[in-house]
């Protein structure tokens, strides 16, 4: 008993201790066993030896007293007996023999014994004629870094079994050596072997859609049999695709499936249904994720977005509000529960109120970078310009390569027509990491107006606005073009960012300033 309470407070030395005792007190062979593998585990040799020889004298299996002998020579870095009882081991004809070899090398804290180890035993000559052990051998193999090794007892291993697994596993290590041929080649093969078997055709798809052949990883998976697993792969793949006609057929699909496949998918049946728009549909999906689903948690943030997006704003913050409750003793949920509010009441232009949650946020993850960008924002559209470039300055104090840190504390800084020559070097430093970003270049030309140097100002602004049609982009292309004495190209622009953006109060405020 005072063994089994040592391990419930995941003490093992005083665990092992007591096994000990019990050990030399006790008749019952498992209760020697346990002593034994927690004195090799906590690496005290004399309590394991004394163990593993009470466990004997009660009549253990030879091959697991070589397991037990294996681990300890092992641990005690002695190469030489560890290669004999792991030979034994092999040789006992166990059918958990090769497993248990596996798991005693897993366990040795130098990688280099191990695998001289596993090469010297683990041979063509001396593997059983069971495919999960050759694989696992090469698995192994390839984990300890011999991968020349691995790559052989793969290549035996296909033309000893000829399977589906075996070509499977040989397609992986061609795929992670860059030999994207040769792995297409041999999942192809292992298809022609298999081609209903579902993980299988996940693992090539997965493969294909990483390669970007997103039309291929589709074909594998819409035939045969289907899973949540395979609906999911194909959902992603639909989602970057931008397909929309798959993405209605999938929703279809899903809903029509076998009863233990349809109830398991109600987080992505939410995630199609959002696809399509069918907000309200996704919310009802959502809302029957069981809580003891792995997906629960993105089902009720997901449910909080969408009521927010159907125009129940208070909804959507009570739900938010009762996560923080349900998460409070989970950090990393509940930081997510905190920022999605923030993010929430940005959209509202609530900004005094996102600030506090971002600031909630932080105390549950203090000097998060994220966080503090969130609120770095917050604070500058409340127009707190010394907190927001407080907070700008905090992350490039944690990480000085943060390009957006950069480009939003210059651009702050040239907003508030301060610090210029400062917020000129930030967002060149940005411009150098990010020369294509319609953000950053809407930062350089804003300060290049505030220099003064308007035509530089109104052609990397008017770049930036044929990128992308951002409002607030337009409103300062806009602006340089009324200083510039074109009031009505200006105009024109701000008519367009209306009609992006109704409700921009950086239009709104912009207008009143040029035109009280």
């Amino acid at each position: 008993m005072a063994g089994e309470m040592a391990l419930t407070r995941t003490d093992l030395k005083a665990a092992a201790d007591a096994y000990g005792r019990a050990a030399r007190l006790s008749p019952d062979p498992k209760v020697a066993g346990q002593a034994a593998e927690l004195a090799v585990a906590v690496r005290d040799p004399d309590l394991a030896t004394q163990a593993i020889a009470r466990w004997q004298q009660l009549g253990a299996k030879p091959s697991d007293l070589a397991m037990a002998r294996a681990q300890l020579a092992l641990g005690q870095g002695n190469t030489d007996e560890a290669r004999r009882q792991l030979e034994l081991l092999t040789s006992s004809g166990d059918p958990d023999a090769w497993r248990q070899f596996g798991r005693a090398l897993l366990s040795s804290r130098d990688p280099a014994q191990a695998a001289q180890l596993l090469e010297a035993l683990a041979t063509p000559q001396r593997l059983p004629n069971d495919q999960q052990a050759w694989l696992a051998m090469s698995e192994l193999g390839d984990k300890l870094g011999r991968h020349a090794y691995a790559q052989q007892i793969s290549d035996a291993a296909i033309k000893r079994f000829n399977s589906a697994e075996a070509y499977a596993w040989g397609a992986q290590m061609k795929y992670r050596s860059g030999d994207r041929a040769g792995a297409r080649d041999l999942f192809q093969k292992a298809m022609a072997k298999a081609p209903k078997n579902a993980m299988l055709r996940l693992a090539y798809a997965t493969m294909l859609g990483q390669d970007g052949d997103y039309a291929g990883a589709a074909r594998v998976l819409d035939s045969g049999p289907q899973s949540r697993e395979t609906f999911e792969l194909r959902a992603a793949i639909a989602a970057r695709s931008n397909d929309t006609k798959t993405i209605a057929r999938l929703y279809s699909q899903v809903q029509r499936s076998p009863k233990d496949v349809r109830d398991s998918s109600n987080y992505l049946l939410g995630q199609l249904a959002e696809m399509l728009d069918r907000n309200e549909e996704a919310l009802d999906w959502y809302g029957q994720v069981p809580d003891d689903d792995e997906h629960a948690f993105d089902a009720d943030l997901r449910s909080a977005v969408l009521l927010h997006k159907l125009g129940k704003v208070a909804d959507a913050h009570e739900q938010l509000a009762q996560m923080q409750t349900d998460y409070l003793d989970q950090p990393a949920q509940l930081r997510r529960t905190y920022e999605v509010d923030a993010e929430l009441f940005m959209r509202d232009q609530q900004y005094i109120q996102a600030e506090a949650a971002f600031t909630r946020a932080l105390q549950v993850m203090p000097d998060d970078p994220g966080l503090l960008y969130g609120r770095g924002l917050a604070f500058a559209e409340a127009g707190q310009i010394d907190k927001a470039v407080a907070d700008f300055r905090r992350i490039l104090q944690i990480k000085p390569d943060d390009v957006d840190a950069s480009n939003a504390l210059g651009y702050t800084l040239a907003d508030a027509n301060r610090d210029l020559p400062e917020a000129e070097k930030l967002i060149q430093t940005a411009r150098s990491a990010k020369p294509d970003d319609p953000a950053i270049a809407d930062s350089w030309g804003w300060l290049q107006y505030r220099l003064g140097h308007l035509d530089v100002a109104e052609k990397t602004l008017r770049q930036a606005w044929q990128a992308r049609k951002d409002a607030d982009v337009g409103v300062h292309l806009g602006e340089v073009l009324w200083k510039q004495g074109r009031q009505e190209d200006a105009r024109r622009v701000f008519d367009e960012v209306r009609r992006l953006d109704p409700q921009s109060s950086s239009l709104h405020q912009t207008l009143k300033r040029l035109n009280p």
